[in-house]
């Protein structure tokens, strides 16, 4: 079995589909114990029965249509004529639309391509250094990952059985640490920039505000409905769905009916890729939990970590290094049901824990050998991609920070959870 584990180990890093090899080690599990094989369809058919299931294609639905919209520009037109005054302030709006833009996407990479081409040649024209420029659009692209309602969040409420509520409610005060240190490291770079800053004109916000009237309603009903409790997740994301559908397709016209069966096909292969991994992780987490392999696992780490904080340094290490090597859903699936009961021995609580995961997880993005945005931008921006990573490296040590405040101060993710 050791022998297999490696080779199945070694097929995903050399980039066999997850589910393959998921699905097939947990055929070889079920097989050493003796039970039908047909157990793993029922695992699999299983996932119907999950709460808030729904809500993940919806919202990725609504996500891919505001990608395909001209909402982009008219977000970041807003943003510009509210802080653009500001020294820095085009920094500033960059870091809040992309945010912004990842949370209802929930993937960093759609955020670079839907926000970079407008982004990056705007920071050029108002003087930023060029590094400075391909950091900030490369590193922002993962921001949004612990605001409502990204994917991941919801993703983890369901593996870990976690009220998403509470979970939408504990990314607030750490996702805003995190743009609040990056705006502040943006501030001190763009002292120095040559622009000469331009007065709020109230008639250009005015404008913005009227150009922008169908998107603005959208967080306010969504995030509302959720937070005071007047909307399941699962009602916010079918009210998301069908508000964006008629603001972008009906009201604005900016995308064509024909275009729907592509946009509907694009958005629902990430949906499906994400619900055939879960479906068979599912399997393969039952067997392990049958098997005893978390409690395995605690025995392991007890022997290596004898405090909460310890295990807080090991597990941050841990994710690091998993964040480089595949990706955040897939991570989710593959790692939480592992880990949750060991963080539960040191006391770690479940909604701190998924809100440290995330945050852990999203420098993965920026991380070598294989972070998704540096080889995104990379592409994006025909720039080499050593220039990349040396470009991101100060906002991946600013985020690396915050993470460490995150994680050893738990109650900046817990303050606002009731109980």
């Amino acid at each position: 079995m050791i022998v297999l584990t490696v080779i199945l180990a070694l097929l995903a890093i050399l980039g066999a589909p997850l589910f393959a090899v998921i699905a097939t080690s947990a055929m070889l599990g079920f097989h050493r114990d003796e039970t039908d094989l047909m157990n793993i369809a029922l695992e699999v058919l299983s996932i119907a029965d999950l709460p808030f299931l729904a809500a993940i294609p919806l919202f990725t639905f609504a996500g891919y249509l505001l990608s395909e919209s001209n909402a982009p520009r008219r977000l970041v037109r807003l943003t510009d004529a509210l802080l653009g005054w500001m020294p820095g302030g085009l920094a500033l709006v960059s870091l809040a639309a992309c945010a912004f833009f990842t949370a209802f996407t929930g993937a960093s990479g759609v955020t670079i391509i839907a926000l970079g081409a407008i982004l990056y040649p705007a920071l050029q024209q108002d003087g930023y250094p060029d590094k400075f420029n391909l950091g900030l659009v490369t590193s922002s692209g993962s921001l949004g990952l612990l605001f409502a309602p990204s994917l991941p969040l919801i993703l983890y409420g369901v593996i870990a059985e976690v009220s998403i509520d509470y979970l939408f409610l504990a990314g607030i005060l750490p996702g805003m640490l995190m743009l609040v240190m990056l705006s502040g490291w943006s501030l001190f770079v763009s002292r120095s920039s040559p622009k000469v800053l331009q007065k709020f004109s109230i008639r250009e916000f005015g404008r913005a505000v009227r150009e922008t009237a169908w998107e603005i309603p959208l967080p306010l009903v969504v995030l509302g409905g959720i937070y005071s409790g007047f909307l399941a997740v699962s009602e916010a994301a079918a009210i998301t769905a069908l508000y964006v559908f008629v603001v972008e397709v009906l009201i604005h016209r900016e995308i064509r009916l024909p275009e729907l069966p592509r946009i509907i096909r694009e958005s629902m292969v990430l949906v499906g890729g994400i619900l055939a991994i879960l479906g068979v992780s599912l399997a393969s987490t039952n067997y392990m939990i049958s098997a005893g392999v978390p409690q395995e696992l605690l025995a392991s780490v007890s022997g290596l970590v004898s405090s909460q904080t310890s295990f807080l340094i090991l597990l941050l290490v841990f994710l690091l290094i998993l964040g480089a090597l595949i990706d955040i859903f897939s991570a989710i699936v593959l790692v939480v049901p592992l880990i949750l009961p060991i963080a539960a021995a040191y006391n770690v609580d479940p909604v701190h824990l998924g809100i440290v995961f995330l945050a852990a997880m999203q420098l993965g993005y920026m991380t070598p050998p294989v972070g998704l945005n540096l080889f995104i931008a990379s592409y994006r921006f025909e720039k080499p991609i050593m220039h990349v990573y040396s470009a991101t490296f100060p906002f991946l040590v600013i985020l690396m920070l915050s993470v460490l405040v995150i994680t050893f101060l738990p109650g900046l993710s817990l303050l606002l959870v009731p109980g």
